[in-house]
C-alpha cells in the first residue's frame, strides 16, 4: 500500500514545547506514523526556549534568510531541522526571532495573529523549497486555521501543491484565535475577505478556528463524543453552526497514550514498579507519596488525587463545598498538583489549611510527582465541565488508580461506569455538572473502596484497558487515505 506523505503543522510538539495535549498528539503522530514507514515532516516555531536548549539541529540550506511581507512590514526567518526522538520523523523549526523569541509559547501581545500566520505561510513555503508535495497538511488548532485559506488562495497557483489536502484537528474548541477584522489587511488577505465569515467581519472580528473549519478539506477532533458535543449549543462555543454544516466531514478519533512513558511496569519516575500480576508496588508507592507530602498513611484511608490546570473547564467550581463534606465525613487523603486561576489556587490553600492532616496542594507542576501520584493514589478525580479527550484518566486506568469522571467528551469514551451489581466497569461516572453529582460519585467510590476484593477486581479491569497509539494510528491513516481519495 502506498506510503503517505504527511506534513504536521503545530504550535507545540513533545518534547520540544508543550502546554497541553496538543503537543502530545503532534509528537505521537509523528513518531508512530514515521516508524510505520510514512514520510512525516513536522513544522513548528523555533521558540527561544528550544533554540537555547536544543543542540542537535542544523540549517535547511534551501530555507535560510527568507522573508514574508505583511503589508509594508518585512519579517525575516530561517528554517532549521532536527530529528523527532525515537522516530524517523523530521522536525522543521521556523526560526523567526522577531516573533518567537518572546519567553513563552503564547503571549498577550497584539501581534499574536501574525506570529502564527508566519507558521502557516512558512510551512507552505517550506514544502515548495523542499520540492516536497505532501498528500495531507495536518493543521492543529486555531494557530493553523489560516493554512487552508492560504493554500486555496495565495498559493492556489503552485502546481506542486495542487493535490495537497488539509485536515484541521480541533483539540479544544474553547480557544479560537479571535482578532480584529482589520487584521486581514496585515495578513495579506484583504482581497480574499469574502472567504471569511461575513457576519463576523461585519461585527469587526475574524476567527482563525472558524475560518479553518470552513475551508479545511476534513475536520477531526480528539474523541468521538466530543465530535458530537461541539455540534451542540452547550459545547459548540459559537461554532456549532459551522460544525453542523460540515458534520459529514467531521470525525472524532480518541487520543492515544504513549505507554513507553506511562506504564507502572517500566516507569522510572516511581520508586516501586508493579503490574496486574503483582500489585504490591502500588501500596508501597502510596506510602512513599504520603510520606513525601507529610500525610499519615492509613490502609483504610483512600487517597484521592488531581493533576490539573486550575481552570473552569476542569470542574474546579464543583469542588467548593463538596470536598468539605467529603473530608468532614470520610477518612480520606486529598492531594492536588496544579496551577492556574488565582481564586482556585486560594480555595485549595484554604482547603489545605482547614484540613492539614488530610489535604496537600502542590502549586505548579512536577513531572516525577505526577507519576508518583498516579502510582500511589487509589482514586483520580476529573470532574470536567468539558473534556475534549483527557489523558490523565487514561494514565490512571493504566496505573490502577480508579477514575471519577463526569460523562463528557473523552472521559465518556474511556471510562466505563462501574456497576455494583455486575461488578463490571473501570471507574465512577456522573452525568450532571452539579456539586451533588460529584458528591454522589465520590461517595459511591468511597463506599466501594473498603471491599478489597471488589476494589482489586476494579483495579484489574482498569489496568486491562488499552488506549495505546497502536490502536489509534490506523484510524488516522484511514482518515488520511479517505481524504486524498476524494
Amino acid at each position: 500500500m502506498k506510503k503517505l506523505k504527511i506534513c504536521i503543522v503545530s504550535s507545540e510538539v513533545v518534547p520540544f514545547a508543550k502546554t497541553g495535549g496538543l503537543a502530545d498528539v503532534s509528537g505521537a503522530l509523528g513518531k508512530y506514523l514515521s516508524n510505520l514507514g510514512h514520510d512525516v515532516r513536522i513544522v513548528m516555531p523555533f521558540y527561544s526556549s528550544i533554540y537555547i536548549s536544543l543542540k542537535d539541529y542544523h540549517p535547511v540550506k534551501q530555507a535560510q534568510n527568507l522573508d514574508i511581507w505583511f503589508g509594508s512590514q518585512k519579517i525575516l526567518y530561517s528554517v532549521y531541522q532536527a530529528k523527532l526522538p525515537q522516530s524517523r520523523a523530521k522536525v522543521y523549526f521556523i526560526h523567526c526571532p522577531y516573533f518567537f523569541n518572546r519567553g513563552s509559547i503564547y503571549t498577550q501581545d497584539g501581534e499574536e495573529f501574525m506570529r502564527f500566520a508566519v507558521l502557516n505561510l512558512a510551512s507552505i513555503e517550506l514544502c515548495q523549497r523542499l520540492n516536497w508535495a505532501p498528500h495531507v497538511i495536518h493543521c492543529n488548532d486555531w494557530q493553523c486555521g489560516l493554512l487552508p485559506i492560504y493554500l486555496k488562495t495565495s498559493y492556489a497557483w503552485v502546481p506542486l501543491l495542487k493535490n495537497t489536502k488539509t485536515l484541521l484537528t480541533i483539540h479544544n474548541i474553547g480557544y479560537q484565535g479571535i482578532f480584529p477584522a482589520h487584521s486581514i489587511n496585515d495578513l495579506n488577505l484583504n482581497e480574499y475577505h469574502h472567504w471569511f465569515d461575513v457576519v463576523e467581519l461585519y461585527n469587526g472580528k475574524i476567527n482563525f478556528l472558524r475560518t479553518g473549519i470552513i475551508h479545511a478539506d476534513k475536520i477531526s477532533t480528539v474523541s468521538e463524543t466530543y465530535a458530537k458535543e461541539i455540534q451542540t449549543d452547550f459545547y459548540g462555543e459559537g461554532l456549532q453552526g459551522n460544525l453542523k454544516a460540515r458534520s459529514h466531514d467531521l470525525v472524532g478519533i480518541l487520543n492515544g497514550v504513549d505507554y513507553d512513558e506511562w506504564n507502572p511496569e517500566t516507569d522510572k519516575s516511581i520508586p516501586y514498579r508493579y503490574s496486574i500480576r503483582n500489585l504490591s508496588g502500588k501500596t508501597k508507592n502510596k506510602k512513599i507519596l504520603l510520606s513525601r507530602l507529610g500525610l499519615q498513611y492509613d490502609p483504610k484511608a483512600a487517597v484521592i488525587t488531581m493533576v490539573t490546570r486550575l481552570a473552569e473547564q476542569k470542574g474546579i467550581d464543583l469542588l467548593k463545598g463538596t470536598m468539605e463534606k467529603v473530608l468532614h465525613g470520610n477518612n480520606v487523603r486529598f492531594v492536588v498538583l496544579g496551577s492556574g486561576e488565582h481564586h482556585y489556587e486560594q480555595y485549595l490553600y484554604y482547603l489545605q489549611q482547614s484540613f492539614p492532616q488530610k489535604v496537600v496542594f502542590y502549586r505548579g507542576y512536577n513531572n516525577d510527582l505526577s507519576h508518583l501520584m498516579e502510582a500511589g493514589a487509589d482514586i483520580f478525580l476529573m470532574p470536567s465541565k468539558y473534556e475534549p479527550c483527557g489523558l490523565n484518566q487514561i494514565y490512571s486506568l493504566k496505573y490502577g488508580t480508579v477514575p471519577i469522571v463526569r460523562k463528557t467528551g473523552g472521559l465518556a469514551d474511556t471510562v466505563q461506569e462501574y456497576n455494583w451489581q455486575t461488578q463490571e466497569g473501570t471507574g465512577f461516572v456522573f452525568d450532571h455538572y452539579t456539586p451533588e453529582g460529584l458528591y454522589w460519585a465520590i461517595q459511591h467510590a468511597l463506599n466501594t473502596f473498603p471491599n478489597k476484593k471488589v476494589w482489586k477486581k476494579l483495579i484489574i479491569q482498569a489496568m486491562s484497558q488499552d488506549f495505546s497509539w497502536d490502536h489509534q494510528i490506523p484510524k488516522y491513516i484511514e482518515l488520511y487515505r479517505n481524504l486524498i481519495d476524494q
